[in-house]
């Protein structure tokens, strides 16, 4: 099996360069199915749902192929089917952007339902609403969401009873070809949202108000190719940032948009982190042994603190002198990982979406198992900083989202390294193998 393997206790110093944003290449990738002609995707992040994504699109009759290792080459004009119920789609929760994409391309689509992190119920139930808003009629059965427009999508308005994410870009995607104008209210605003209606329109749609609270969409008739670059990635910027305060050092976190980074960079300083800006990189640092304040946190839609950082703070707030409060403010059961961060010796209560944080002196190595995405990097977090050695497994879900992390993470100093069974780790273990 798999593991990361980590000797705890060194400062992290260096620079680490951002890559593309994995929230919104997994819209952006199935997005390209809108378009009549070829897209040239850049910036696009080297993690396994891109992977994934990417061979869903072929099986559709997509001709998809990477150029180089971040530029992505999509023709999807010769799509032969609007059905993609395959074992592929059932391991990633963006494939429910199939839904909307076939369904404005074809007018229907028959795609199986999503899989992804487990961290609590995440119905699709917005998406539906929106869809049958536009004119369709959408059922699931046998774990399958049939959708279909027997007269074509017309745009409509509607408002979100709550501004997910997900059910904003998907409307916006079956949108973009209906006929007339759509109105999205209590829209996300998340910047990934911004980014893939830019992408869009730079492929012919006309979309404004991405990253208001109403998004308007002014239905054509086709979309274009071309070239778009995607946005770095906001939660792997951030959870660099949250390691540099948790290990300690100095830490450059160069390709990113420090505005899309302001509700992170608060709540370091306010801990007593330095946080310095600039363009497009930002500087954390921390002498290792500064006390690190107490603070309270909640989980809110954007412009506020992302649920996708909050295990990599609740893991630094470990380390934080006094009680800090965590408050989970998106999904709920988010806090199954904190079992794993007490065999660390983590002294955190969980009661329903709130855990409260007392502060350890430091973490001690242990064997812990990644339960999910961002719970699995927290873990890599409470490892760097551990006495002792830390084996991870299931690291398969760390490598959904981050990319080349082992190697960035050497660049920065980290003494950390891979084992792919038992024999390698013994080595690993007596120090045999390079970390």
């Amino acid at each position: 099996m798999k593991k990361y393997v980590i000797r705890g206790g060194k400062p992290l110093e260096g620079e680490v360069r951002i890559s593309g944003g994995k929230n919104a290449a997994v819209a952006i990738i199935p997005a390209t199915l809108l378009v009549n002609g070829v897209c040239i995707v850049e910036n696009v992040p080297a993690v396994n749902d891109v992977i994934l994504l990417t061979k869903i699109m072929s099986e559709l009759g997509a001709k998809v192929s990477f150029l180089d290792k971040t530029t992505l080459r999509v023709d999807a004009t010769e799509i032969h089917t609007c059905s993609a119920v395959s074992e592929l789609v059932r391991k990633m929760r963006a494939s429910y952007y199939l839904i909307g994409v076939l369904l404005g391309r074809f007018g229907k689509a028959c795609v199986g339902l999503p899989g992804g992190c487990d961290f609590g119920v995440r119905p699709i139930d917005y998406h539906i609403r929106g869809f049958e808003a536009l004119g369709s009629t959408v059922t699931i059965e046998h774990g399958i969401v049939n959708a279909v427009a027997e007269n074509g999508l017309k745009g409509a308005s509607m408002s979100l009873d709550f501004p997910s994410v997900g059910a904003t870009i998907n409307i916006m995607m079956a949108a973009v070809l209906a006929e007339g104008t759509t109105i999205i209210e209590n829209a996300g605003k998340e910047p990934h949202i911004v980014d893939i209606a830019n992408f869009l329109n730079a492929m012919g749609a006309e979309i404004r108000g991405a990253g208001t609270d109403t998004i308007k969409i002014k239905g054509v008739k086709e979309l274009h190719g071309g070239r778009y670059e995607i946005i770095p990635d906001q939660i792997e910027a951030g959870t660099y940032m949250v390691m540099a305060a948790a290990v300690g050092g100095r830490i450059k976190v160069s390709n990113v948009i420090p505005k899309h980074l302001e509700s992170i960079s608060a709540k370091l300083e306010e801990i007593g982190v330095t946080v310095e800006e600039d363009d497009d990189f930002i500087v954390v640092s921390r002498e290792p042994g500064t006390v690190m304040n107490k603070v309270n946190v909640k989980t809110l839609p954007y412009p506020g603190f992302p649920t996708d950082m909050q295990p990599q703070m609740s893991t630094l707030l470990c380390l934080a002198k006094g009680t800090s409060i965590v408050t989970e403010g998106i999904y709920e059961h988010r806090f199954r990982y904190v079992d794993e961060l007490r065999r660390m010796g983590a002294k955190m209560d969980v009661d329903g979406r709130v855990c409260v944080i007392t502060g350890i002196e430091k973490f001690s190595g242990a064997s812990v198992c990644a339960c999910d995405l961002r719970a699995g990097v927290s873990l890599v977090i409470a490892g760097l900083c551990a006495d002792g050695m830390t084996e991870i497994t299931n690291v398969h879900l760390i490598e959904r989202g981050y990319e080349d992390i082992i190697e960035k993470l050497k660049g920065l100093g980290a003494s950390i390294g891979v084992v792919d069974d038992e024999e390698n780790l013994s080595q690993q273990v007596s120090g045999t193998t390079a970390g």
